[in-house]
């Protein structure tokens, strides 16, 4: 095991697999001689030079079009799209086409293509650069979307996501960026659509994916020192959703909290609450909670942004809820 930065684990997978494929090329805006506008790939351009690892103009349409049909041509492109938000100006290259190429084409076409993008929750990046569009482009058939939470993920599934022969949207987290994780040694792969039980526990199942895991985690530390053991499910994918570890774990506790980053309605917590009730809602001994920011956009100013999002308080605050409830 080696402790890793999450920006050093993103920039090992993918020179990893740059070493390790040819046909793998990478474009986005200052990525090449800049190092990336976060630094997370300094030194690709020196190491695999400026055909492969690219400086686009400032077009997202035009960055996912030319990944899409250098994908179907046989190359595996790498996009880098700066913020989330900004994948809006490539929905019709994301959705229309790459997303549905392999169907419309009877499987003639594949479109290995992978999507780099981030979420900037917590870091006052305001209302044009935090939003979380997961659920969005989750419900569109033929895209696989994956959120890592830590190091390790992000190196295991963006090696997937860039061996994968259909698109993927790699999402990052900018709150996790400098956080550190120990990564094992050698090939590091995870598989698309499997969750990680991040904590076991007994008395309540908290969701949650991305940067929310963190917030989860340190909820479940504060109800551990209340006597109270909460389980922490990390998705680690969006689509396709791995149900089969949420209801297990439901059906251990009893209890489901979801902590998400995007408001509600129409975020994650909704797809993972309505799982669970789809498959039996006997599971449930209490009534389910999700928290999310309210249904506003992102303030800016840094103390309205940390009563914005969810925090371990409220973790702990709808637990013993929950609990309460139950007695």
């Amino acid at each position: 095991m080696t402790s890793t930065k999450y920006w050093a684990a993103v920039n090992a997978a993918i020179a990893e697999e740059m070493e390790r494929d040819e046909s793998i090329f990478f474009v986005g805006q200052d990525i090449g001689a800049a190092g990336g506008p976060f630094g997370a790939t300094r030194g690709l351009m020196d190491r695999f030079g400026p055909d492969r690892v690219r400086d686009t103009p400032i077009s997202e349409q035009a960055m996912v079009a030319l990944g899409t049909g250098a994908a179907m041509t046989g190359t595996r492109p790498i996009v880098e799209i700066m913020y989330m938000d900004f994948a809006l100006l490539a929905l019709d290259q994301l959705v229309n086409q790459a997303a549905k190429m392999r169907f419309m084409s009877g499987g003639h076409y594949r479109v290995p293509l992978t999507v780099v993008t981030m979420v900037a929750a917590h870091t006052e990046s305001g209302p044009q650069h935090s939003q979380s569009f997961e659920t969005w482009l989750g419900q569109v058939p033929g895209l696989n979307v994956v959120w890592p939470s830590n190091a390790a993920d992000a190196k295991g599934l963006l090696k997937t996501a860039i061996r994968s022969d259909d698109p993927v949207v790699f999402i990052e987290s900018l709150s996790a960026w400098r956080t550190t994780a120990d990564v094992p040694e050698g090939e590091v792969v995870i598989p698309i659509g499997v969750a990680r039980v991040a904590r076991p526990g007994s008395d309540v199942t908290i969701v949650a994916v991305g940067g929310a895991v963190a917030i989860a985690e340190r909820g479940a530390d504060q109800l551990a020192e209340r006597g109270l053991s909460a389980e922490v499910i990390d998705l680690r994918s969006v689509s396709p959703l791995d149900e089969t570890t949420v209801i297990s774990s439901v059906r251990k506790t009893g209890a489901l909290l979801v902590v998400q980053e995007g408001p509600s309605p129409f975020g994650i917590g909704d797809r993972v609450v309505s799982v669970v009730c789809r498959n039996d809602p006997r599971l449930l001994r209490v009534r389910p909670i999700i928290l999310a920011p309210p249904f506003s956009p992102t303030p800016f100013a840094p103390d309205l942004e940390r009563s914005f999002y969810p925090g371990p308080h409220d973790v702990v605050k709808a637990v013993e809820t929950m609990t309460g409830a139950l007695q």
